[in-house]
């Protein structure tokens, strides 16, 4: 594009970062020595998303955000067709693999379009998916996904993800992604939790708020994770957040709730008769 690229890689290693630093570097080194240019060649961070890469179509989305841009950039006119922008990888799918870089993966794309077969009839009918696109290109409701979050896939996608990412957050990853990751880590605590004690969600609910075992449950999410009082406090059922917070300092701090002080008092007086 005018002032920026758009790329999708397929990374089987978790080193995006490392990736990108290289060919961001490279492309600028080779760029200075070729032209001399004055100033930065890249500025700013880079916004990375994931892709569900299974058939069920985020990467044929994702691949046809990317094909798009120049369509979205008013780059090309009406009249011209999606293969004839010089700098997008579209024309080297629909080129024959001995004529394509090797690089450039197009099985993945081409079956998501249930083309089963690299053969130029299976292109041909992929340029003509792609050529249909092109009304629909600048659809703000087709670019949400697109352009929010940190992730395009299912929600069976989104689980597995952050369980691979927990814990492994720095701070150059976006909050909502922190808050997410967060959420996800308290509901695998919650369903331990819940496994541990025989409890389904139902009876998480019925429970009392007073109940022993909830600021036990609560007290493990405030430590191991980084939800708030108000958050946990919903969640488990603990009743308003100003008091929740109150049962979770007594809990923390080992003095007893109010159910213990009962029991301690029945007990006491069944020893006393």
């Amino acid at each position: 594009m005018t002032n920026h690229y758009h790329v999708a890689l397929e990374a089987p290693s978790p080193n995006l970062v490392a990736r990108m630093a290289w060919m961001q570097s490279s492309y600028t080194i080779r760029l200075d020595r070729r032209h001399r240019p004055i100033g930065h060649v890249l500025s700013g961070s880079y916004k990375a998303q994931l892709v569900e890469g299974s058939v069920n179509g985020y990467l044929r989305t994702a691949c046809a955000y990317v094909h798009l841009n120049p369509v979205r950039a008013r780059m090309l006119s009406a009249e011209e067709r999606l293969r004839s922008y010089p700098w997008s990888s579209f024309w080297a799918y629909l080129a024959a693999p001995e004529h394509r870089p090797g690089w450039i993966r197009v099985d993945r794309l081409l079956g998501e379009h249930g083309i089963q077969q690299d053969t130029a009839a299976g292109r041909q009918r992929f340029e003509a998916w792609m050529e249909r696109r092109l009304a629909q290109a600048s659809d703000p409701e087709a670019l949400k996904a697109l352009r929010r979050g940190w992730r395009l896939g299912g929600k069976g996608f989104k689980r597995q993800m952050l369980l691979r990412m927990e814990g492994g957050l720095g701070e150059h990853h976006s909050g909502q992604l922190h808050r997410e990751t967060a959420e996800a880590r308290g509901e695998r605590i919650l369903a331990e939790e819940l496994s541990r004690r025989g409890w389904s969600e139902v009876d998480l609910a019925q429970r009392r708020k007073n109940d022993l075992d909830k600021p036990a449950l609560a007290a493990r999410l405030r430590r191991e994770t980084p939800l708030t009082v108000k958050a946990i406090a919903a969640r488990v059922h603990l009743g308003t957040s100003k008091s929740a917070n109150a049962n979770l300092h007594k809990y923390m701090s080992g003095r007893p709730g109010p159910e213990a002080g009962s029991s301690k008092r029945a007990k006491n007086g069944e020893n006393e008769t």
